[in-house]
């Protein structure tokens, strides 16, 4: 097994033990991190439906929103949030994924917060 098949196991095994541990439902829908080097994707899961409640990215619009990623990350999330509110979401399990939490993930995290959504 060569570096980066070991990398990729590695970061589906962190993937599964965060996921293991939570489960988005109707009352408290999970929201997945999905970073990539370039962009950000977040949605609000509700695990029993199976259904995505509603999700946002900056795929499209890093081009109109100008600075950083993280910058960029925060105003996604800004956007997640009033979809949250819109839809009457207040409650919500924060699921990062395989990624540490820090730099992006944590800027979503922290912005819902600040927003009024309870992560």
């Amino acid at each position: 097994m060569n570096y980066v098949q070991k990398q990729k196991l590695r970061q589906v095994k962190r993937a599964r033990r965060v996921r293991s541990k939570m489960s988005g439902t109707s009352a408290q829908p999970r929201i997945s991190v999905y970073r990539s080097n370039k962009h950000i994707q977040i949605q609000v899961i509700d695990d029993e439906q199976g259904k995505t409640l509603t999700a946002v990215s900056d795929l499209g619009k890093s081009k109109s929103i100008a600075g950083t990623k993280t910058e960029r990350t925060v105003v996604v999330a800004k956007d997640l949030a009033k979809a949250m509110k819109k839809a009457k979401i207040t409650k919500a399990a924060f699921d990062r994924g395989a990624n540490k939490y820090h730099g992006r993930v944590k800027a979503v995290a922290e912005t819902l917060r600040e927003e009024g959504i309870e992560v």
